[in-house]
């Protein structure tokens, strides 16, 4: 599933965002300054294009400093990837606080990355290892449209996630809306924008981030 071309155009054109294309993944940094030290290593869902997430996850760059690193799975398959945490910190030495995250199947990746961040963000996600019994500082971002991972499966999948953990719903987001790469199949039909999704996601994390020990 191909990254759409607009959106990652833009990215490409904003001259706040410096960007580093290493074989392990993706650096979105912000452009002439050191930014903060709090720093997300993203992992795509399957078969999803990493340059697809570009444009979502653009806004902690410019808005708050923080640096992203959209990983590269082996085989495009988050399962099959058998890298530490630290094979894609490794790409921004200079950042101290890593959170790590995941769209779809690349959050179940995330989960089992968890005990070596700072946090934990699901996109349209949920944990396949319990994880209810951490201290990590936990972040779920679902759709009410989504087909893939439904408001179902989030709500069945609770259970492991830690108790404090933030759940948000966000209306009309489906599965695709955590991404610019089209429909995808199976999923529900969105009725909110991607301005109005990217809108929350950048506000959550932020929030998250404020918050981390």
């Amino acid at each position: 599933m191909a990254a759409e071309p607009e959106p990652l155009a833009a990215v490409r054109a904003d001259d706040r965002i410096a960007i580093t294309d290493d074989g392990a993944g993706i650096v979105l940094a912000p452009a002439g300054s050191a930014g903060t030290d709090t720093a997300l290593v993203f992992i795509p869902g399957a078969k999803v294009d990493p340059w697809a997430y570009a444009a979502i996850l653009s806004g902690l760059v410019t808005d708050d400093g923080m640096t992203v690193v959209i990983t590269k799975p082996w085989l495009n398959l988050a399962f099959f990837d058998l890298r530490p945490l630290s094979g894609f910190t490794d790409l921004a030495p200079e950042v101290g606080a890593w959170m790590v995250g995941g769209h779809s199947l690349g959050g179940v990746k995330a989960c089992q990355l968890a005990s070596d961040a700072r946090a934990l963000v699901l996109f349209a996600s949920y944990c396949a290892n319990d994880l209810s019994a951490s201290e990590t500082p936990m972040l779920s971002l679902s759709g009410s449209e989504d087909g893939l991972s439904t408001p179902q499966k989030i709500a069945d999948a609770r259970h492991r996630l830690p108790a404090d953990g933030v759940m948000v719903e966000i209306p009309g987001a489906s599965d695709a809306s955590f991404g610019d790469y089209g429909p995808q199949s199976g999923d529900g039909t969105p009725t909110a924008t991607d301005a109005e999704v990217e809108a929350v996601v950048v506000a959550e994390v932020r929030d998250l981030a404020a918050h981390l020990p």
